[in-house]
């Protein structure tokens, strides 16, 4: 009988079982879900219980949840941002690779007599930083619009756009040149891909998309999401880029459309899960009895290139106008190198162009850089914040740098029908920022075309309001007609978010009762209102005078709302109404 599939499934369950009690461990002590993951990966791994041997199986799957986060950037980052950040990018990001590579490269070749290929393929791969440490601590932290954001974000742009033409320079070296002597058409593929991409999404995506949801069938709708995401992974990789670029493609795509919302809510599952599951592998990779054989050489090299990286990063943010905090920060959070790291070396080690015993080495430096970038993270800003303290009592001017956008600060508007439209409208006139919701496309559609931020998305869900910077909101309005919705929308958010201010339409006295006890801080009758305008036109024409009129309202709509949930309770009746 064929156990393969048996043994499998059981390193699936000792994965998920790991994830289950490990996390919540560190979540607790505050370690974060980085960590945790690693942790996992050590105890699992063949270094540790030796559950897991078979590392490389677990890193193809692993490999998805890298896509899925480029993906999330990409839909983070609209195009006019992108543009914007072009400087950075093929400025910092380029300063940054070539400096780090050569240094390295300097350090391996004339500090430890490596040959002149090695310390190029060393220099390079150890340049990069992770994608997947960077931007999971970036996004733990709300950092990812902040300006230490924008230049990880460009520097880690740069990187993952050199590992195509690094991948080939190890095919050079190992005796591929004759392929790099031909007629430059390989190397025009993915530039035309890129650019068919992006105009197929414009101009076919939206529509696609629009038959979809109007089909009705969310299932399908997810569907959709996960093929775009991994078709586009797919494309870039045939083309000869990586599948993380890909991905990034396709959210870029999807930056501007009405549908981001939705379709970064059914992908974030899959990319929490996968991305754990990638950093698992890291954990699985950091080889023990290497490590304790030669436990002062890797120490070493590993303080040594994080310092390095920390060093140059520090310099070059400084150097195009970052204050000293935040270049700090940026510096420490790409200290490490990257997953790209991994890839490079094994090609390189299979190849013949780089000694085995180095690449294993090299692996486990890297392994322990990214187990050491979270509390290296925790360090500086702990050390930021006490210099902060410090620089005010001594009546310094200090300025803190910004680990949240507060700036984004903004209402989420949950339902855009009549009564949300109206809402939305008086907030325009005042000001205030705010992000829309509704489930009904020709309604989400007219309200764009109108120039309202109004976005497609089930908002009675927690991972749309999630996907819609919940986190970064000042508070929520729900103008959902659906009493349902409203009361799963309002539980959910009082659970999730203790302190949120929701304020929420409701069908009635007895739904306002409901809706005050699962956590609604203002709750306003729809019946109620009505009734309430109409009398007041009524009395009015009928000769009374306007100060009796508001006190006779005032008076009902104090008795209406106030105790409600105990009036309610008691079946008690207020002022005019009938008992049914």
């Amino acid at each position: 009988m064929d156990t393969s599939g048996a043994d499998y499934l059981i390193d699936v369950l000792m994965l998920l079982l790991a994830t289950v009690v490990i996390l919540p461990i560190f979540h607790k002590i505050r370690l974060g879900a980085i960590l945790g993951y690693l942790a996992a990966g050590m105890i699992l791994g063949p270094w540790g219980l030796s559950v897991i041997t078979e590392v490389e199986d677990v890193r193809h799957l692993a490999e998805f949840g890298v896509i899925f986060l480029l993906f999330v950037l990409g839909i983070e980052l609209r195009p006019d941002k992108l543009w914007e950040m072009r400087k950075l990018v093929f400025g910092l990001g380029l300063a940054q690779l070539l400096i780090t590579a050569a240094s390295l490269y300097a350090i391996a070749y004339f500090g430890f007599g490596l040959s002149h290929k090695t310390a190029v393929i060393i220099g390079f791969g150890l340049a990069l930083s992770s994608t997947a440490f960077c931007l999971q601590l970036l996004s733990e932290r709300g950092g990812i619009s902040t300006l230490m954001g924008r230049m990880s974000i460009s520097v880690l742009l740069l990187q993952d756009i050199a590992v195509v033409p690094l991948l080939a320079l190890v095919s050079y070296y190992a005796g591929g040149g004759a392929e790099m002597t031909e007629p430059g058409w390989h190397l025009l593929y993915p530039v035309l891909f890129i650019i068919g991409l992006l105009l197929a999404g414009h101009y076919l995506l939206n529509p696609l998309l629009s038959r979809i949801v109007a089909s009705g069938d969310p299932e399908v709708f997810m569907a959709v999401a996960l093929l775009l995401v991994l078709g586009a992974a797919w494309l870039m990789h045939w083309a000869g880029l990586s599948m993380a670029m890909g991905a990034f493609l396709a959210g870029i795509m999807l930056a501007e459309s009405h549908y981001r919302h939705q379709i970064e809510a059914d992908i974030l599952p899959f990319r929490g899960i996968l991305l754990g599951l990638f950093f698992m592998t890291v954990g699985m990779d950091i080889n023990f009895d290497l490590l304790w054989d030669k436990l002062g050489l890797v120490v070493g090299l590993t303080i040594a290139l994080m310092l390095l990286k920390a060093s140059i990063v520090y310099v070059l943010a400084r150097l195009v106008g970052a204050k000293h905090a935040v270049s700090l920060q940026t510096a420490t959070l790409l200290s490490q190198s990257g997953e790209f790291g991994f890839v490079l070396f094994g090609v390189a080690a299979s190849s013949g162009v780089l000694a085995t015993d180095i690449s294993h080495m090299l692996t486990l430096v890297i392994a322990l850089t990214m187990l050491l970038t979270p509390f290296a993270v925790r360090g500086v800003n702990k050390l930021i914040l006490m210099l902060s303290s410090h620089q005010q009592v001594n009546g310094e001017k200090y300025e803190q740098p910004e680990f949240i956008d507060d700036a984004q600060q903004h209402v989420i508007l949950a339902g855009f029908g009549r009564v949300g439209a109206r809402i939305a409208a008086l907030m325009h006139a005042a000001g205030v920022n705010y992000i829309g919701l509704d489930m009904r496309e020709s309604r989400v559609k007219d309200a764009r075309a109108q120039g309202f931020p109004v976005y497609f998305g089930d908002a009675s869900k927690m991972k749309v309001l999630r996907a819609a910077g919940a986190d970064r909101a000042s508070m929520i309005v729900v103008a959902l007609d659906n009493p349902q919705q409203v009361d799963r929308l309002v539980a959910q958010v009082r659970n999730f978010y203790p302190n949120m201010p929701i304020h929420t339409r409701a069908r009635d006295r007895k739904h306002c009762a409901d809706l005050v006890i699962n956590g609604a801080t203002t709750v306003v009758s729809e019946t109620l209102e009505t009734s309430l305008r109409l009398t007041e036109q009524v009395l009015i024409g009928n000769g009374v005078s306007e100060a009796e009129v508001r006190s006779v309202l005032n008076a009902f709509r104090e008795d209406y709302y106030s105790n409600v949930v105990k009036k309610v309770a008691e079946d008690q009746v207020v002022l005019g109404e009938l008992k049914h």
